[in-house]
């Protein structure tokens, strides 16, 4: 269920309905000034709505300071161990801290935290990793690894709620994808409190993808948590926050930029397909229209597979086909494809309508329909679904539906009027 409760990270909402946030962590030391302050723009400009920083020492939280005053995004404070970097934090200005109640010293400072946090309004984050729950809860980890990341988490919880601290997020984080499905829905059932997930130490750009996009996507689609954040074995922060902005964007949770739809290739493709793709992918980074953009492999599926695309190019072996919204554009040669389908998006983009050109679409329509006529054979989705029409209209010709009335109800056990 969503999070009832609500808090505000430097303007930024997190829970209570507010759209789910996407953070990232910056793989610098905060000490590099420079360093940090490029990647926090470079994350910016991708999207992240948030960026968590590292501050284990006096010379980051130095830093921090100008971080703040210089992002153009909010900025997290990541503390481990030492709860006077976490007050240190809150003074020099960072709109969250995020803390480990286990790690942080106990009840006491978790207090002197909270109390600094509540002096200067700024929300905490709370939570644990599979990797780091409190020495009690071993026994019950190896028994139920699932119970055991909830419990620690409950835990924490009660103790903020227990030195009157309501002004915080909760994450619990595995590397395992199953458990931190599990553990969130538990989590979700006991708390209200705003929920950040992710999957920690994911992996790679491919397989921490892949795991991230099982993990939270199944969440997400069970209304479940209010931030992300992808971890993955990268020095591009940036990356991180495409992936968790292309997990939001397939299921329809926010929007931003192109979608790019493709098909995936078979037989029939008469043009070099992966290259076409990839350009046309790298190119759409620079737009910011929510437009969706499909790359059929070959004219014999037609536009029908994407005929709700906003542009598309389908291919043959030396022409294609530029369209829209399931009408034909215009016909262009092959090596022509991908320039001229940004000559229409940037149309688009500048005047924010399709513009149709009714020479140059019946062209194009009456190529397509050859190229349709002459692979008719091909057992295509589209010749599927009418075969199967026409088959259900001869059925139904046939052997014509009886009404109530002249059906016989002679010798019924029950009328089907009782």
């Amino acid at each position: 269920m969503a999070s009832k409760r609500q808090i505000d990270v430097g303007g930024v909402l997190i829970g209570g309905g507010a759209p789910v946030a996407v953070q990232t962590m910056t793989k610098t030391e905060t000490a590099n000034l420079p360093e940090t302050m490029a990647q926090v723009k470079r994350v910016a400009e991708a999207g992240a709505d948030i960026v968590r920083l590292a501050v284990p020492r006096d010379e980051d939280v130095e830093a921090l300071k100008i971080v703040v005053k210089q992002s153009p995004i909010p900025i997290i404070a990541d503390i481990h161990f030492n709860h006077t970097l976490a007050l240190k934090a809150l003074d020099a200005g960072a709109h969250c801290v995020r803390i480990n109640p286990g790690n942080i010293g106990g009840p006491d400072k978790v207090r002197e935290v909270t109390r600094k946090a509540t002096e200067v309004g700024t929300p905490l984050r709370i939570g644990v990793n599979s990797g780091s729950l409190p020495k009690h809860l071993a026994e019950l980890e190896k028994n139920d690894p699932v119970e055991a990341l909830v419990t620690a988490a409950v835990e924490f919880v009660d103790l903020m709620e227990a030195v009157d601290f309501d002004n915080f997020k909760v994450s619990i984080k595995s590397t395992n994808v199953p458990n931190t499905i599990a553990a969130n829905r538990l989590l979700s059932e006991r708390i209200d409190f705003p929920l950040h997930l992710g999957i920690t130490e994911a992996g790679t750009k491919w397989t921490g993808s892949i795991k991230s996009a099982v993990g939270l996507g199944t969440l997400l689609a069970d209304d479940i948590g209010d931030t992300i954040r992808i971890s993955l074995s990268t020095f591009h922060a940036e990356e991180e926050v495409k992936v968790g902005w292309e997990i939001l964007k397939a299921l329809k949770l926010r929007e931003k930029g192109p979608v790019l739809i493709a098909c995936p290739t078979c037989g029939r493709l008469q043009f070099d397909m992966d290259s076409v793709v990839a350009e046309i992918e790298q190119r759409l980074e620079a737009y910011e229209d929510p437009i969706e953009v499909a790359v059929l492999g070959c004219a014999v599926n037609g536009i029908g597979e994407a005929s709700h695309a906003d542009f598309g190019i389908t291919g043959a072996k030396n022409e294609g086909l530029i369209f829209s919204r399931g009408k034909a554009l215009r016909k262009v040669p092959q090596d022509q494809l991908v320039d001229q389908l940004f000559v229409e998006i940037d149309r688009y983009a500048t005047a924010k309508e399709i513009a149709v050109d009714a020479s140059a679409s019946a062209e194009g329509a009456e190529w397509l329909a050859k190229i349709e006529a002459e692979n008719a054979h091909d057992l295509t989705p589209e010749r599927l679904a009418a075969m199967e029409a026409e088959q259900a209209a001869a059925e139904s010709a046939a052997s014509p539906l009886v009404d109530e009335e002249s059906s016989p109800t002679a010798g019924r056990r029950f009328s089907r009027n009782a």
